[in-house]
């Protein structure tokens, strides 16, 4: 009798899903989505850069190193400001010691004073015309320079607050050296009008004549 070997299948020889590299291939590329396309490289490079600064560019039409600050003009400023700044302090100084035209005008008013007294006159007219006149010229003109170099200071210290936003704070020897000219022209100023009316020494009075 004949018989049929019957054909067994080994399941242990059998490929499974995960041996099979072609298979997994396959199957990443149809979990991928189809619609997806690759970003060139240029196009990541120019969304890597911030809307604004482009848009900035754009409108300014300036380019980055446009954009920077003038070494030569701020150094420019610079000498202008520490220079007025300077002038403020020595009319400050100038106002306190005195000016060459200070004593010309006082000369002046002293030669006026002994013309007009020249034809005879009373001892306090004297006074008055030829001391008194030659002092007080003498302190309008030193308060002049004084208020100049208040002046001056105070527009130097000020200055920055007109500016740009982009302008640099100023040095501080700058705003020492201006502050001084203030300081100075201030107290120019208080002494000048003290003089002028003769707060702080009073003109010379005539004594009585013995009857």
């Amino acid at each position: 009798m004949n018989t049929t070997p019957s054909k067994t299948t080994d399941l242990s020889k059998t490929a499974s899903p995960a041996d099979d590299p072609e298979k997994n291939s396959a199957d990443a590329a149809v979990t991928e989505d189809p619609t997806a396309t690759a970003v060139p490289a240029e196009d990541r490079d120019e969304a890597a850069v911030p809307a604004e600064a482009t848009d900035q560019a754009e409108d300014d039409g300036l380019e980055p190193e446009d954009l920077e600050p003038d070494p030569f003009t701020e150094a420019r400023h610079g000498v202008g400001a520490g220079a007025t700044a300077v002038v403020s302090a020595a009319l400050g100084i100038v106002a306190l010691t005195g000016a060459w035209s200070g004593r010309v005008a006082a000369e002046r008013e002293t030669l006026m004073g002994q013309i007009q007294t020249a034809g005879g006159s009373s001892a306090a007219q004297q006074i008055s015309e030829i001391y008194g006149d030659a002092w007080h010229t003498t302190a309008l003109v030193n308060g002049v320079f004084a208020v100049l170099a208040l002046l001056v200071g105070a527009f130097v210290l000020a200055r920055p607050a007109f500016g740009t936003p982009a302008t640099r704070p100023q040095p501080a020897w700058i705003r020492a050296v201006a502050l001084a000219g203030v300081a100075l022209g201030t107290l120019g100023v208080l002494i000048s009008a003290g003089m002028y009316f003769d707060l702080f020494l009073s003109l010379p009075v005539a004594g009585t004549p013995a009857g």
